[in-house]
């Protein structure tokens, strides 16, 4: 089985940071969203994977290279526009073949593993394997209906007036079926090839399309929101690690991983957290939930629940929380203020009230 990572799309909702980093390539836990998804991948056996890219192929080459690091090979192809889902695996089709594959969108967020829905799968009889999940609305998703026996009977994107609360996550499994129903359909009102009309048609042809609920943490990643959930949702299973040097003025809780390099000086760090190589903590107060990336400085500041990326700076900052701050950005005092919140681009400079 080969695996198909879909990362054309553009993450305008969680502009400006996708200005100039694709949203597959922002840090949670200080690891790209798609090394996440990656090690999911090959946590059931899969090694042979071929990544969709647009715009920021360029980008996204460059931080994942070949794979190796990973122990899978990742062949990239080129999707020239966003055309849709379903389009996309058209693209892949010479890459793909007749072998059986998994769809993982490059945006989503499953580090509970797919080992379930894997086994179910690979025990056969349905052209695909769908997993599904209950939400409060599922307007925004494709939405899932089943018979009594877990069969697919309807699937239908984005629907004003769901007729079931179980939405399609972003990972699914599928037999090379797939592709005759892939040339078979037209684009959607949205001018897109739709992956759930092409699932439709398996449907309306009699093939099986089975489906089963995920029961662990999903989190479709599309604005800073998603962020810092899926930051926050991942430094729960952060250990403590001491790679790099804490000062005798220093207080560091239980679950803070500091990186080589890193130092913390006359600061007070809480965990969950993970402070990133060559970054330095001084005469700070690092809360709970915080990942700090490479190379950043954070002096006589306070913050929590908040990603900070390589290189940023952040100076006599009072009560930042819940925050997102770009590669490279300075953060300095300006005017007194109760408190900040901020969600920032790349190479930003911004002063806060004091």
């Amino acid at each position: 089985m080969k695996a198909l990572v879909l990362s054309g799309g553009s993450g305008t909702r969680l502009r400006p940071i996708s200005h100039s980093l694709p949203k597959q390539l922002v840090p949670l836990a200080n690891r790209p969203l798609l090394e996440h998804v990656l090690q999911g991948i090959r946590d059931i056996g899969i090694t042979e994977v071929g990544m969709v890219v647009g715009d920021h192929g360029s980008q996204i080459r460059q931080a994942l290279g070949g794979g190796s690091w990973n122990d899978v090979e990742i062949t990239y192809l080129t999707q020239e526009s966003p055309r849709g889902l379903a389009h996309a695996v058209r693209v892949a089709r010479g890459y793909l073949g007749d072998d059986d594959f998994l769809l993982h969108l490059g945006d989503n967020l499953l580090p509970d593993g797919l080992g379930g829905g894997a086994a179910e799968f690979r025990r056969g009889g349905a052209g695909a394997h769908l997993l599904v999940q209950k939400v409060p609305d599922p307007r925004p998703f494709g939405v899932v209906e089943l018979d009594r026996d877990g069969r697919v009977v309807r699937l239908v994107e984005k629907p004003q007036r769901p007729r079931s609360n179980l939405a399609l996550i972003g990972a699914c499994f599928f037999t090379p079926a797939v592709h005759v129903a892939v040339d078979a359909i037209r684009p959607s009102r949205r001018g897109e090839l739709e992956l759930t009309d092409a699932v439709q048609w398996l449907v309306d042809q009699g093939v099986a399309v089975r489906a089963s609920e995920y029961t662990g943490y999903w989190k479709d990643v599309a604005d800073s929101d998603d962020v810092l959930t899926g930051n926050r949702r991942l430094l729960e299973g952060v250990d403590a690690q001491r790679g790099g040097d804490v000062d005798p003025f220093s207080a560091v809780g239980p679950r803070v991983s500091i990186a080589a390099g890193a130092r913390i000086i006359r600061s007070h760090v809480e965990g969950p957290t993970i402070i990133g190589a060559g970054s330095v903590i001084e005469d700070s107060h690092v809360g709970p939930y915080t990942s700090v990336g490479r190379d950043c400085l954070i002096r006589g500041s306070e913050l929590s629940g908040s990603v900070v990326m390589d290189g940023a700076k952040i100076s006599q900052v009072t009560r930042l929380t819940d925050s997102i701050i770009g590669r490279g950005t300075e953060i300095g005092r300006g005017d007194r203020h109760a408190g900040h919140r901020v969600v920032s681009g790349d190479h930003a400079r911004i002063e806060v009230p004091w």
